[in-house]
């Protein structure tokens, strides 16, 4: 069993730049394959970056490629999503998932066994 809580959300102008935090529990998260999903009121969940367990490699939609980083502390048991050059349609709740050992960084959300809470993320024009 893997607990998540995301943390680091807010409300920022467009153009500015939030870190998000999900910080593990329970096990360590060196296993999993991490991934950041946002969801806006009255639209699907959407992937929004990746990074795979075994080698760190990392995946991103166009709507936030070159915006968004994506990084994982082993140590501190901790997965970032950096944010930067923000738009207003970034707008949304922010998630991290996780599953273990995942053969690919999965674009999905039902293929995640384990999932955080949630934060808000607010970009304003």
């Amino acid at each position: 069993q893997v607990l998540l809580v995301e943390s680091g959300g807010g409300l920022v102008q467009a153009g500015g730049s939030l870190r998000l935090s999900c910080a593990a529990s329970g096990r360590t998260i060196e296993s999993y394959t991490v991934a950041w999903f946002r969801q806006a009121p009255g639209k699907e969940r959407e992937f929004v970056s990746g990074i795979h367990w075994s080698d760190d490699s990392t995946y991103y939609p166009d709507s936030v490629k070159g915006r968004f980083t994506i990084s994982r502390d082993n140590a501190k048991n901790t997965v970032y999503l950096q944010m930067n050059s923000l738009k207003p349609e970034d707008t949304a709740a922010y998630y991290c998932a996780a599953e273990w050992r995942s053969s690919y960084i999965e674009v999905v959300p039902k293929i995640y066994e384990y999932w955080g809470q949630g934060t808000q993320v607010t970009v304003s024009s």
